[in-house]
């Protein structure tokens, strides 16, 4: 040590300012969040600000989305309960065969619904699938008071059911890409609320169509046209994507000349493979929620059973009202309460819920049991259906969202086939008790893998790798530096 460094000894400080005039040159090593932290806020420099209040995470995407969700399902619950019943004593389809019909209505389209997640990460604007996905659904249901025989009508379920699956990843891309990480738990049961209070009405149409007509299923069909075309015009006219306005203001700050010195765009990467870059833990999740919906058969058999209890077709549809009232009244706060306490506790109650309803089902003799059984069952419903989807997107790099909502969405819907299938087997050989002890049973074990494998479905508090830029997104991370 010389003289100088004995006079002058370095003082942290001194290494503080090195630092950060270095700094300045070299941009700064990433920093792990705390152990509590969400893993979509780590892997979301660019993520939309939250919004506080009580229309905190209600951006314009997730509004219009759910205005158009809203008359869609109008239109397709004026049917939903309905359906199996008009194939059934109006088509006269043997049992069976329709439960592989309703099946195929789910099953037969999944692995569209894997395509459109993959192609809604690979284009700049998901409009196009969106639209299209609920054009192709609203369009073709009118056409099944047309219908004659069941094969017409079978082909038509799955024209409609093609639509769904053509729309569905995107859609749920957008939403999550429009709101901010601690908000769209509320985001997604705002969507859901939207959604399933068309659902509500939709049985009240139904019902006012059947009074006015002496019963005529055919009448209720043609009628679904009306909202149908509002849900479009609504599509057309206001929605967004989201990710296009993203492009487009990162492109401005990219080309602004005092931005310009400062940017590097990043090396062209080769997208991923279909099946990667999503994580273990995404994949674990979707394995039990697969497991979950092998149980999970078409609400149709909850209908058909009702209206054996019932004794009236009319009943049906008000049935179907008050869950779906249940259901559009707790969706948003419940997604809001995932926000605030995770999405596995909320996961876990849905699940419970679910298994109690179809053990409950195995009992039901009087039509009160019906009633009371469909009020737990959109407790269920709330508790699940936004909040998987939450986590699903809580679970991917950004850039990945649409083929993991593709992937989740198709392998929890190829299943169906088989879950309808087997219900209605088992309908006919032993009963509508062995449909829904299955479901019951199906329902306690997804409940015991969620438990089970819990500490590895927590939130991970290492930072996402980074994910490999894309034709859409290539251009997001130099211009966010720029604006920065």
């Amino acid at each position: 040590m010389n003289l100088n460094d004995r006079q002058n000894p370095r003082r942290p400080t001194d290494t503080a300012a090195l630092t950060e005039t270095a700094s300045v040159v070299s941009p700064p090593t990433p920093v792990a969040p705390p152990p509590d932290a969400a893993d979509a806020e780590t892997r979301e420099p660019d993520a939309p600000p939250a919004k506080r209040g009580w229309l905190g995470g209600i951006t314009r995407t997730v509004l219009v989305l759910g205005g158009v969700s809203l008359f869609t399902d109008m239109s397709s619950e004026m049917i939903m309960p309905l359906r199996l019943i008009f194939f059934v004593q109006v088509l006269n389809t043997p049992l069976a065969l329709a439960g592989l019909i309703e099946g195929l209505a789910e099953g037969g389209t999944s692995l569209l619904r894997i395509v459109s997640g993959r192609v809604a990460d690979r284009v700049s604007d998901r409009r196009a699938l969106v639209i299209g996905g609920y054009g192709v659904s609203n369009l073709s249901k009118p056409l099944l008071a047309l219908v004659a025989t069941w094969p017409v009508g079978l082909l038509l379920v799955l024209v409609d059911r093609t639509g769904k699956a053509l729309r569905g990843s995107p859609r749920d891309a957008m939403i999550a890409d429009a709101v901010a990480p601690e908000q769209r738990g509320k985001a997604f049961g705002f969507h859901r609320s939207a959604d399933t209070l068309g659902a509500a009405i939709g049985p009240l149409l139904a019902i006012a169509v059947l009074a006015t007509t002496a019963g005529n299923l055919r009448a209720v069909f043609g009628w679904t046209l009306a909202p149908g075309l509002l849900s479009l015009i609504v599509a057309v006219a206001f929605l967004r994507d989201p990710r296009r306005r993203a492009r487009q203001r990162a492109t401005a700050a990219q080309s602004s000349p005092a931005a310009a010195p400062f940017v590097v765009a990043p090396a062209a990467q080769p997208s991923p493979r279909i099946w990667q870059g999503l994580g273990a833990r995404f994949w674990l999740f979707t394995a039990i929620a697969t497991i979950f919906a092998l149980g999970n058969s078409s609400d149709a058999f909850l209908f058909l059973r009702t209206e054996g209890l019932e004794a009236s077709l009319i009943a049906v549809p008000l049935v179907y009202f008050a869950f779906n009232m249940i259901y559009t009244v707790l969706a948003t706060p419940l997604g809001a309460l995932s926000d605030r306490v995770g999405r596995l506790p909320m996961l876990a109650v849905g699940y419970g819920a679910f298994a109690l309803v179809y053990l409950g089902w195995t009992q039901a003799k009087a039509p009160w049991h019906a009633w009371a059984l469909f009020a737990v069952y959109g407790v269920y419903y709330a508790a699940t259906d936004g909040v998987a989807k939450a986590f699903v997107t809580d679970l991917v790099p950004r850039a990945r969202r649409g083929t993991a909502m593709g992937w989740f969405n198709g392998l929890t819907g190829v299943v169906a086939l088989p879950a309808n299938i087997v219900a209605a087997w088992l309908w006919a050989q032993f009963g509508p008790g062995a449909t829904f002890a299955l479901g019951a049973w199906l329902g306690a074990v997804s409940l015991g893998l969620l438990i089970a494998w819990w500490p590895w479905l927590r939130p991970n508090p290492v930072p996402w790798p980074q994910d490999p830029p894309h034709a859409a997104t290539a251009e997001l991370p130099a211009a966010t530096t720029a604006a920065k």
